[in-house]
């Protein structure tokens, strides 16, 4: 059946168009910077200063394909296969660590080759975590306030996801799948005293696994005063902040920026909010922080709306795999919180972090359909 074009308009003004529009700007506004910050890198390492650029364009089309097909697609699929979704990335997670396919990096294998690609299995993770979260609190909501049958099911599941992060090792991985099951629980209806017993059963593992790794140990008292070290452990946070305090208001101008000449390590990736607060100044900051707010605001708006409780738990920790990742990201380039690798949604260079995030972005989209009247 033909559908006339007043017809296709309808449909699409279905989605939440609001939502839709902040994504796509953050996108866009992530491809400019991959090319002003990547160039002088890309041209030394491939001889190519457009060639991590064109990447990006690749993986946008990719990610922009998921987020269609997510927003197009049958919710049910996603709901029936939940453990589906939480073995896939098991499996993944335990692939980087034993397979031949991992790549290493820093001394962690977080990553599994794909011919001329990699894969980070973290972001399957915690979608795959959403799903099974959204399903058990929803279909848990009589026995959710119980210690046995509504807390420890989500505890143990997630603890085995944060296990084998750990292995790889990937200590900001699994904090940031704690602080997801953290918000997710909160909302799904878990009582107060197990949401407090299970944080300070947390920060005291975080405190001894920090203390037991003279490396871990180095990155977090290195943030409480990087410039001590300036020229090793503190290195990225005090090149971070040179970037961000060099920018002033409107920044020193597109493509201008001097630490992306070798200085700031990463400065295409985890820390381009360095460049973006250099070249654009505190305008292209600001900028960046009401897209993510409108994140917030519409994936509020989205989750309280949906009639199904699983509609609305799945919608709210979509949107919170993109809000964590943007506060984390931010904390992390103004030294508010330890370094770790976190990159920021939609803005960093990468595939798999740019396509988790137009898949939840997707999902958001779907559910924006369902809204009550």
């Amino acid at each position: 059946m033909k559908i006339t074009q007043r017809e296709a308009a309808k449909q699409f003004m279905n989605y939440d168009v609001i939502l839709l529009g902040a994504v796509i700007s953050l996108a866009s506004l992530g491809l400019i910077m991959v090319l002003s910050a990547s160039g002088i890198m890309a041209e030394k390492v491939y001889g190519d200063k457009y060639a991590l650029f064109w990447k990006q364009v690749l993986f946008m089309v990719a990610g922009f394909t998921v987020l269609i097909f997510a927003a197009r697609a049958n919710m049910g699929f996603f709901y029936r296969n939940t453990y589906t979704w939480l073995l896939l990335a098991a499996g993944l997670l335990i692939l980087t660590i034993f397979s031949p396919f991992s790549t290493t990096a820093g001394g962690a294998s977080r990553w599994l080759r794909l011919g001329p690609f990699s894969v980070q299995p973290l972001e399957a993770a915690k979608i795959a975590l959403v799903f099974y979260l959204s399903y058990f609190f929803a279909n848990k909501q009589e026995l959710v306030r119980t210690f046995s049958v509504g807390f420890l099911p989500p505890i143990l599941m997630t603890g085995a996801l944060c296990f084998l992060l750990l292995l790889q090792p990937d200590f900001g991985g699994a904090v940031f799948l704690s602080a997801l099951l953290f918000l997710m629980c909160l909302v799904g209806g878990t009582r107060i005293i197990f949401l407090a017993s299970a944080g300070m059963l947390a920060l005291v593992s975080a405190a001894l696994l920090v203390v037991n790794s003279p490396y871990r140990f180095r990155r977090v008292f290195s943030f409480l005063d990087p410039f001590k070290d300036a020229q090793n452990s503190g290195y990225q946070l005090v090149q971070s902040l040179y970037g961000l305090g060099s920018g002033g208001w409107l920044g020193q101008g597109l493509g201008e920026g001097k630490q992306k000449l070798f200085f700031l390590p990463e400065a295409h990736n985890d820390f381009i909010m360095s460049v973006i607060g250099e070249e654009l100044g505190f305008i292209g900051i600001s900028l960046v922080i009401t897209l993510i707010g409108v994140v917030l605001w519409r994936t509020v708006m989205i989750s309280i709306r949906q009639e199904s409780m699983h509609d609305r738990i799945t919608a709210f920790g979509m949107g919170s795999i993109i809000i964590i990742g943007g506060l984390l990201n931010m904390g992390v380039v103004m030294g508010a919180i330890p370094p770790k690798g976190v990159p920021m949604p939609f803005i960093s260079y990468g595939g798999s972090h740019l396509v988790a995030g137009f898949f939840c972005a997707g999902v958001l989209l779907n559910l924006s359909r369902k809204v009550k009247a």
